[in-house]
C-alpha cells in the first residue's frame, strides 16, 4: 500500500485557495461554508488535478464535498459523465441532495438509482442523460443487465463508504462495475477503514492514488464521552427507561436485528416516548419517512440495525445508544460517529453482557483508548415491555426512582478479564445526571 501512494499535506483554511472555480465558490458563500474541514482542504487541490485518490476518514468530516466539488468542477471542464458508488439507499439519497445544490446551478443534472423505488422512474430520469450517477451497486447491476444504462462515458468514479460496500457483500457487484466503466478515469476512494480486501482493489485499479489520511483507521469521533454498561440482557428494557428519561434530546438506539429493533420501538412507545425505526425490512419510503420525522423533531428516538450507522446527517443526537454490541468491532466506530458531530459535544453508551470482554477489548483496541465500564446492581423490578394484552404490568417507575442503584460498593470492584483487573466506575456521570433527574 505505502509503495503506490503518496501523503499530501495541506495548509489551506478557506476554499479560496484550493483551485476551485469562482462560480462553485459563489455557490460556498451563498452556504455559508467558508472554511473547508481537513479532508476538504486536502483532497480537493489533487482531485481538481485529476489524480486518483484515498481517502481515509471518520464519518462526519465533510467527504461529500471533498469528492463532489472536484467532480462537479472537472465535469464542467473535461465533459463525461461521473458516477458515486455507496453502501444505502438512504446514503445514495443524501448525497445526492448536496451534490444537487451544487450542480443545478452550473447545468449539472443527477439522477439516482436505488433499489425501492419504480424503475420505470429511474428509466426516465436516465433519458435525460444525467451527467452524475449516484447508485447503490445492486441497482446500478439491475440498469447495466438490462441495458438501460451505458458506462462508457465516465470519467470520474467515485466509491464511497468503501469499506461498508464490502463489509455487507457488495464485492462481486463492485468488480462487475468496474468491468463496465472505462479503465482511462480518475477515481476517487474513500472509507473510514482500510481492510485487505479494498487495499486490493486500490492496488489493482487504481493509478498511484494520493493517500489522505485526515485520522487514523478506526478514529472515533471526537468530543464523545464513551461509557459502556455491563448489564444482562433480561435488564436491559428497563436501563434503556432510564437512560431515555434522563435525556432531552434526540436519541439513536442501535440494535444488531430487525426483530430486536421492532420490538424495542414498540416498548420505548410505551414508555412514553416518540419513536421511529429503520431496518432493511421497512420500505424506502417508510425508512425515508421515520428518517425525516427524527430530523425535524417530529420523533425523538430512533432505533435502528447498523444501516443507519453510515452518513446519517441529522444534527444535534445528543446519545447514541447500543443497545446491543455491533458484530464488528469497526462499525462502533460509524455507530458512535453519529453524535458529537461539528465540534460539539455527544454521549456513547453501551449495554455489555458478562460475556462480552473480549468484544470490549476489540473495539478498544480499534480505538486506541480504554472505555469506562459501569456495573449496575441487580434491579428488583424490571420493565418487561408489553404482555399478551398489550398491557404493561411491571413496575417501571418504582426501578426508574432508585437511580442510586448503581452498586457504589460492588460497583466499584474488580472485573476480572483474562487475569486483569478491571475497575468500573460506580457513579459515572450518566448515573449521576439520571440521578438528578429521576426525582
Amino acid at each position: 500500500m505505502e509503495k503506490i501512494m503518496t501523503n499530501i499535506k495541506s495548509d489551506s483554511f478557506n476554499f479560496n485557495n484550493l483551485g476551485i472555480a469562482p462560480k462553485i465558490l459563489d455557490i460556498l458563500q451563498e452556504w455559508g461554508f467558508n472554511q473547508p474541514t481537513p479532508i476538504q482542504s486536502k483532497s480537493i487541490p489533487s482531485a481538481i488535478k485529476g489524480n486518483d485518490l484515498v481517502g481515509i476518514a471518520q464519518t462526519g468530516t465533510g467527504k461529500t464535498l471533498a469528492y463532489g466539488i472536484p467532480m462537479i468542477q472537472r465535469l464542467g471542464q473535461i465533459g463525461g459523465r461521473g458516477l458515486v458508488l455507496l453502501p444505502t439507499r438512504e446514503l445514495a439519497s443524501q448525497i445526492n441532495m448536496s451534490l444537487k445544490n451544487i450542480s443545478a446551478r452550473l447545468g449539472l443534472r443527477t439522477a439516482v438509482l436505488i433499489g425501492g423505488e419504480p424503475k420505470n422512474i429511474q428509466l426516465r430520469i436516465l433519458r435525460q442523460k444525467p451527467h452524475i450517477i449516484i447508485a447503490t451497486p445492486g441497482r446500478l447491476i439491475d440498469h447495466i443487465k438490462s441495458r438501460s444504462i451505458n458506462l462508457s462515458d465516465i470519467k470520474i468514479l467515485v466509491l464511497d463508504e468503501a469499506d461498508m460496500m464490502f463489509d455487507i457483500g457488495f464485492a462481486p457487484q463492485i468488480d462487475e462495475i468496474l468491468k463496465s466503466v472505462p479503465a482511462q478515469r480518475q477515481t476517487m476512494l474513500f472509507s473510514a477503514t482500510m481492510p485487505p480486501a479494498i487495499m486490493a482493489l486500490v492496488a489493482k485499479h487504481m493509478r498511484f492514488p494520493v493517500n489522505i489520511e485526515v485520522a487514523p483507521s478506526g478514529t472515533p469521533a471526537e468530543n464523545v464521552n464513551h461509557e459502556m454498561i455491563v448489564i444482562k440482557k433480561e435488564d436491559r428494557l428497563a436501563q434503556l427507561g432510564k437512560i431515555l428519561a434522563s435525556y432531552h434530546g434526540s436519541i439513536l438506539v442501535f440494535c444488531r436485528t430487525k426483530h430486536a429493533v421492532k420490538k424495542i420501538t414498540v416498548s420505548v412507545r410505551q414508555m412514553g416516548h416518540t419513536a421511529a425505526e429503520i431496518h432493511s425490512n421497512r420500505s424506502l419510503s417508510q425508512r425515508s419517512s421515520a428518517l425525516k420525522a427524527f430530523k425535524n423533531g417530529q420523533v425523538r428516538i430512533l432505533v435502528a440495525t447498523d444501516i443507519a450507522a453510515r452518513g446519517l446527517d441529522v444534527k444535534g443526537i445528543e446519545l447514541v445508544l447500543n443497545f446491543d454490541l455491533p458484530e464488528n468491532a469497526e462499525d462502533y466506530v460509524h455507530r458512535i460517529g453519529r453524535t458529537g458531530r461539528a465540534g460539539s459535544a455527544g454521549q456513547a453508551v453501551s449495554f455489555v453482557s458478562p460475556t462480552e470482554m473480549r468484544a470490549v477489548e476489540k473495539i478498544e483496541h480499534i480505538i486506541k483508548k480504554t472505555i469506562p465500564l459501569t456495573k449496575l446492581a441487580e434491579p428488583e423490578y424490571g420493565f418487561r415491555g408489553p404482555t399478551r394484552r398489550g398491557r404493561n404490568k411491571s413496575s417501571f417507575g418504582r426501578y426508574a426512582g432508585r437511580s442510586r442503584g448503581l452498586a457504589r460498593g460492588s460497583g466499584r470492584g474488580s472485573w476480572d478479564k483474562k487475569g486483569q483487573s478491571r475497575k468500573f466506575a460506580g457513579d459515572r456521570k450518566f448515573s449521576a445526571k439520571s440521578s438528578q433527574k429521576s426525582h
